[in-house]
């Protein structure tokens, strides 16, 4: 027994087979296409593979049991990732219109699914630019000599250093400080910071040079953005297992815990950084593939595309730890060496008669047969596991932790420049699968004229983006990022992926998509592909929602201070936000997670409303060349 919901008339919006080999004969020279496969694979790779999987996979194995998170990992991609990946790509091959399109056309009360879509995109696309204009900042102060997180600045009588500065970190002090010059809350807005106005503008007009023509630019970009990460990753490694202590840090990470195992949210993390490392229901995906020939194999394409997203996690989160076994270590003979120098000097022992490969030994001695002596002094815990274990994510790791590690490197500004050059075209490449997101709705939605270009549409959206993104230019810029990034990326797109599969498999037909894949491929979708479509991809989705849902809503709400005032500063302090930030905090997750019920209720009711049928002359659209067809389409 197959459970297939009534959908009439689904016959007259979607193209037949006759018209797509049509198609793809008499508009093969007008129609917007890939120059070759491998310029479509790399742009999918590029929007996949983001700065996420430089720097939340590795935290999420380091502190989920090391190697032993590569287990529900690797299980969870091929029950959850592979098989979403081949549906967005085979139904936006088969449909040829992008996410609003598509959904439109299975059924109107589904449009809602791809407006979601449109606006996650639109939300996540602000803040991830953002990001991109502070690497752009960073960038931009790597061609320096000393570099200029490498020491604190003099106060203003020039008698010392500046206070913040000395009491923290150099880098906590540039970061905090000389980059965002961040407020203690996010109600003190502060004023916008120009140096960050002008890297924002700067990020976006990039961005739009880059995206103007849709493919025909983007395409040839990712021969850079989506190459050159994999070429600097491998020199960091290369140059990582040269460090001292680098095999620490890598033997850290994948050293298992398997009790972790047992605990729910292991899993719960491992589904989650499954579904937004492979950039699903954010749209991008469904227009890059309706630019292929009808008869690619887009089986084949989600499984190479599954296997290069899931070994680049692994492979960077091996490059970020040796870096961070390095930095360790660093501390670690840094902590030694302080209390050798307080032992040497308390007792009047000669210079280099305590080393660190006797310092235990005498230390214990010392403080067994002189405690009160011992208890007298500044001597501070050093132990390599702690340090080894200060796991960040995030912000945290690229602009703090990284940049730590990079000034005690020989020739460090060549290293910094190498580094935020790869967070750039990361960051890039993914926001090329954004700002499709974003334009291909918008031109299928009909809100705007028909006749504007494609080139218009881009420059709305990252006009409009831009604008509204000079929230995060403000001294409280780094708060209001914290908040999009943890509400806008999370439950819409896991409510976005669910609603994706139940639609192809329940409302479009299971059967039917069987019969469009054999078409397009040669052969059915076997027993794997069936039943993680059919039940186990929606019922890891539902868990996931669930618990996800259950955990947001039952933590206290609270974001990260930086405040010299603070009792434990430099200690980022945790602090509830206002009341009001749960009308952003709908904004951001509810909104777009209620497009689709709201849609769907309210094309129902259009539809009892208005009983005469509404038939109109349309198109069958590819992203951005229209084809008329002869039949009536119905909406």
């Amino acid at each position: 027994m197959r459970l297939v919901l009534p959908n009439p008339d689904l016959e007259e919006r979607i193209p037949s087979y006759e018209d797509l080999e049509r198609m793809e004969k008499e508009t093969a020279a007008d129609r917007p296409k890939w120059d070759n496969k491998a310029q479509y694979l790399l742009t999918c790779v590029g929007f996949c593979v983001g700065l996420g999987n430089v720097w939340r996979f590795p935290y999420l194995c380091q502190s989920h049991g090391g190697g032993a998170f590569m287990i529900p990992f690797l299980i969870l991609l091929v029950l959850e990732g592979i098989p979403l990946l081949h549906l967005e790509f085979a139904i936006g091959q088969r449909l040829r219109k992008g996410s609003v399109g598509v959904w439109r056309s299975i059924n109107p009360c589904l449009t809602g699914v791809g407006i979601a879509s449109l606006l996650v995109s639109f939300l996540v696309g602000m803040y991830y630019n953002t990001i991109m204009a502070w690497i752009m900042w960073y960038l931009f102060n790597s061609f320096q000599n000393p570099l200029p997180w490498s020491q604190c600045p003099l106060n203003a009588n020039r008698t010392g250093l500046v206070e913040e500065c000395a009491r923290s970190t150099t880098v906590d002090y540039f970061w905090y400080r000389e980059t965002l010059n961040t407020s203690t809350s996010i109600e003190d807005a502060g004023g916008l910071q120009w140096w960050m106005v002008l890297s924002l503008v700067a990020a976006w007009t990039l961005l739009y040079v880059c995206t103007i023509r849709g493919i025909e630019t983007t395409g040839k970009a990712v021969y850079v953005t989506s190459t050159l990460p994999y070429v600097v990753l491998t020199i960091f490694l290369i140059r990582g297992l040269t460090l001292k202590g680098s095999t620490a840090g890598i033997k850290y990470l994948f050293t298992p815990d398997v009790d972790e195992l047992m605990n729910p949210a292991t899993w719960l993390d491992a589904g989650a950084q499954v579904f937004y490392s492979f950039s699903l229901a954010f749209g991008g995906l469904i227009s890059f593939s309706s630019y292929n020939s009808i008869h690619n194999n887009c089986e084949l394409d989600a499984v190479l595309i599954s296997i290069i997203n899931g070994c680049t996690s692994v492979y960077s989160a091996t490059v970020i730890y040796s870096i961070i076994g390095f930095r360790a270590t660093e501390k670690y003979d840094d902590c030694v060496g302080n209390n050798i120098l307080e032992l040497l000097n308390a007792f009047n022992y000669p210079e280099n008669s305590i080393t660190e490969s006797n310092y235990n030994n005498v230390f214990n001695h010392l403080n067994t047969t002189n405690p009160a002596i011992i208890a007298g002094l500044p001597i501070k815990e050093c132990d390599m596991d702690t340090f080894l274990s200060q796991g960040v994510e995030g912000t945290g790791l690229a602009f703090i932790v990284f940049t730590e590690a990079i000034i005690k490197m020989p020739v460090s500004p060549i290293w910094a420049v190498l580094f935020f050059v790869m967070l750039f075209c990361l960051g890039l490449s993914t926001m090329f699968g954004n700002i499709e997101g974003v334009v291909v709705p918008l031109q299928d939605l009909r809100i705007l004229p028909k006749s504007w270009p494609k080139e218009v549409f881009c420059a709305l959206t990252c006009v409009i983006s831009c604008a509204i993104g000079l929230i995060f230019a403000l001294r409280s810029g780094n708060y209001w990022l914290a908040l999009f990034d943890s509400f806008a990326g999370s439950i819409p797109l896991l409510v976005i992926g669910l609603c994706e599969m139940i639609s192809v498999i329940y409302i479009y037909g299971i059967d039917r998509f069987n019969k469009d894949i054999e078409f397009m491929i040669g052969h059915k979708p076997n027993i794997f592909w069936q039943a993680t479509w059919r039940v186990i991809s929606p019922l890891i989705m539902v868990v996931i929602l669930i618990f996800y849902f259950v955990t947001q809503v039952s933590k206290k709400i609270t974001y990260l201070v930086w405040d010299q005032e603070a009792v434990d500063f430099p200690t980022l302090e945790a602090r509830p936000f206002p009341a009001w930030i749960n009308v952003i905090i709908f904004i951001l997750a509810g909104i777009p997670s209620l497009a689709i019920p709201v849609f769907a209720v309210y094309k129902l009711i259009q539809k009892k409303c208005c009983k005469q049928k509404d038939y109109s002359e349309d198109t069958l659209e590819t992203i951005s060349a229209k084809i008329q067809m002869s039949d009536k389409i119905k909406f």
